[in-house]
Formats: C-alpha cells, structure tokens, sequence
C-alpha cells in the first residue's frame, strides 16, 4: 500500500488556507459555547427571543444560498472568502462593542447574526469552491481530509476553551475572541497565491439561467444528483438524532452532563479516527464504496442503540453507536466533498456547493423538529428505530445509485 498523495509545490498555498480553517474553526467552537451564555443569562433574553436569535444565524442559507452560489462563481473567490470573513469578524466584533456601550438591544442582535450569516453563506460558498485551485485533484481527499482532521478538533476542544474563556472573562469577551480569529483567518487568505479568472463566466449574466444550471447540474448529475438526495436525507437523520439524544441521555436515562459531554467526545475521537483513515480507505475500496459503507453503518448503529434501550447494556450501546457514528463521518465526509469538487466544472462549483449546503442546513433545521417531536408523540424507542430507518433510506438510495462503482 502506497503513501498518500502529497500535496504539492502549492502547499504552501494550502498550508495558509489550512490554518485559517483552524484557526476559524477554533473560534466558532468558542462561540458555540459562549452565544447561548450571552442571550439566556448575560442578556436574559425570553424564551421567544432566544428562538429567534437562534433562527437568525441560519435563516440566510435558506434564504440566501442560490443567490450566494451565483455571485461566488461570478467573482474571484479568494476576495469573497476575504472580505466575507473581514464581515463576520465586523459584526461579530460589534456584540461586545454594543454590550460595553450598554445598547444592545434583541434587535441589534438579531440583525447583527444575520448579518453574519449572510457573510458566512458567501463565505463558505467560497471556501469549498477556492480548494480545487489550490490543490490539484489527487490531492483533495488528502486536502479534505486533513481539514475534517482540523474541524473535528476544533469542536471537541474548542467548547472546553469557549467554556473557561466564558467562565474568566465573560460571553462578550469570547464572542471578541472569535471575532479576532476571523481577522487572522482574512489576513492568511488573503495572502494566498492562487490563480484565478476576473470572471468564470462569460456573456451576459441571468440571475434565473445560472440558478437553474447549478441546480440542473446538482440534481441532475447522474453521481451527485442520488448522492445529493442521499446526504439530504442523512442530514434529516442526523439532527433528529441529535435532538433525540439530547433528551434520552439528559432525561429518559438521567445521565449527568459529564456523561453526555464523553458520549459527544467519543464521537469526536472516532471521527477523527476516521477522517485521518479516510484517504488510505479510499485508495483501496474507492470513494463511491467507502462513502456507502460508511452510510451503510448508522442504520445499523442506531438500531442496536433501539434494541438495548431499556437494559443493562443501553449506554454502552450508546457509546458504541456514537463511536461508529463518528467513525463514518469522518470516512465519509472527505471522500463526499472531493467527488463533488473533482466532478463539479470550475464556473458551477460555487453553486453547487452553495446550494448544497443551504438545502443541507434547511433539512437539519426540519429534522431537529421532526426528532423532537418524535420523542414527545412516539417514545424514546419509536423514534431511534425511525431515526435507523431514515438512515438506512439515505444509504439505499447511495448504494442503488452508480456511486457504487466511483474510484477514488
């Protein structure tokens, strides 16, 4: 078996681009933490109003994603990904601002985060489009993989440093830090040395025209378009799963929080594991059959989860099924983004990914409510089985499609 694919002379290109994901990457951990400390005791928001602070950082990727797509395939995207994290370090730097002022009402506050998802829809648009021209196709599952490596990191340790960072200065200085790691992540990326076109299409543009063509090419690919579907319908699972772990570890079970925090953990190591496996797994099954094997375990996972429920043997069950569960994700996940940005032409790349994500994120949104819901109507058991069964809908419909048979 042969080394990984290096990444070549650019690297240093990559390198860059590498640590400003980090480094970004760290600071959304922080936020995470520090944003609901903000609105439910620093600002003691009402309940309603936290709902609607929540919505807000991710109401533009509905709203936004086809437009964001247009524009960044339209644009040099070393720019875009730039000054989009400029916007984010400003109006994220503008909460702590407005805090020591004392004028931060809920409204500011509400415009400031969509403010900032609006930077981020454009900027993450970019970000996945902007890799293809700095690593060269047989280095993105190498490329993809050592950023999962990083992002995987980030979030299991990057609540732990949110949490002291709350705890010594308060929410409003952590929010400012992650604030700061935008600025550093703009200065990196914009000192990268990549070449790219005034502007990858050409003519005259149509708004109309350009969504149709990313959205033809997504769906109507005859890889994407079932892969596409099938991570639509995983998104769907997985925040249900979320959401219904939540509740059954917290309430059914009555776990401490420690021991949810380590169920969340185990997951973080094994998709760690995974992601630096990721690339070897590849080279001897091929992406397509690694990105359904990985799908493939989930269903799996979570119904031993729904079988030991109510015994002896149901959190190591769970621990398990978070351990496999992390592990395909990190498998999967690289393979999945290096297909999409090695079969995507260059002029629709922004688009696709762009659209892909926003309607990812919009599932998510449904499945946390879906999973919820579930638990609330049908019971803790009812709804890991169904959560194992949409799971296994989004492993069918990869291993029925002609993914089965893409190399690596």
């Amino acid at each position: 078996m042969g080394e990984a694919p290096s990444i070549p002379a650019r690297s240093v290109s990559f390198a860059r681009y590498w640590c400003a994901a980090a480094i970004s990457s760290f600071g959304t951990a922080v936020t995470a933490v520090a944003m609901p400390v903000l609105v439910v005791r620093t600002l003691a928001l009402s309940p309603v109003h936290v709902g609607v602070v929540n919505a807000a950082q991710f109401l533009p990727y509905a709203v936004l994603g086809l437009l964001a797509g247009v524009y960044v395939d339209r644009w040099r995207r070393r720019p875009v990904l730039v000054w989009a994290s400029v916007g984010r370090a400003a109006t994220l730097g503008a909460i702590p601002l407005l805090w020591v002022l004392g004028a931060l009402p809920v409204w500011a506050l509400v415009v400031l985060l969509l403010l900032f998802g609006t930077f981020s829809v454009f900027g993450f648009a970019a970000t996945q489009s902007l890799l293809p021209r700095i690593v060269p196709a047989s280095g993105l599952v190498t490329a993809n993989a050592r950023l999962d490596q990083t992002d995987t990191a980030a979030q299991m340790l990057g609540p732990v440093v949110g949490g002291g960072l709350v705890g010594l200065l308060g929410a409003p200085v952590a929010i400012a830090v992650d604030a700061a790691s935008y600025v550093v992540d703009a200065a990196l990326n914009a000192g990268l040395r990549v070449e790219e076109p005034r502007s990858p299409t050409t003519g005259r543009h149509h708004l109309g025209r350009e969504i149709r063509e990313g959205l033809g090419w997504l769906y109507g690919h005859r890889i994407l378009g079932p892969l596409t579907v099938s991570t639509h319908v995983w998104f769907l699972a997985n925040s249900a799963s979320v959401t219904a772990l939540a509740l059954i570890v917290l309430r059914t079970l009555g776990l401490s929080s420690l021991v949810y925090s380590l169920l969340l953990t185990t997951s973080g190591l094994a998709g760690l594991v995974g992601a630096t496996l990721a690339p070897r797994i590849g080279r001897c099954w091929g992406s397509g059959p690694t990105i359904i094997a990985a799908r493939a375990a989930y269903p799996l996972a979570w119904l031993v989860v729904a079988l030991t429920l109510s015994s002896s043997a149901g959190v190591p069950a769970l621990f398990a099924a978070l351990g496999v569960h992390g592990l395909a994700a990190g498998l999967e996940n690289a393979h999945e983004m290096s297909l999409r940005q090695s079969v995507t032409p260059d002029g629709l790349l922004g688009r696709v990914n762009a659209t892909g994500r926003s309607a990812n994120r919009t599932v998510a949104v449904a499945g946390s409510l879906l999973g919820g819901t579930a638990v609330a109507l049908a019971g803790d058991r009812a709804t890991v089985v169904a959560v194992a069964v949409v799971f296994g809908i989004a492993a069918l419909i990869a291993a029925l499609s002609p993914l089965r048979t893409q190399p690596a």
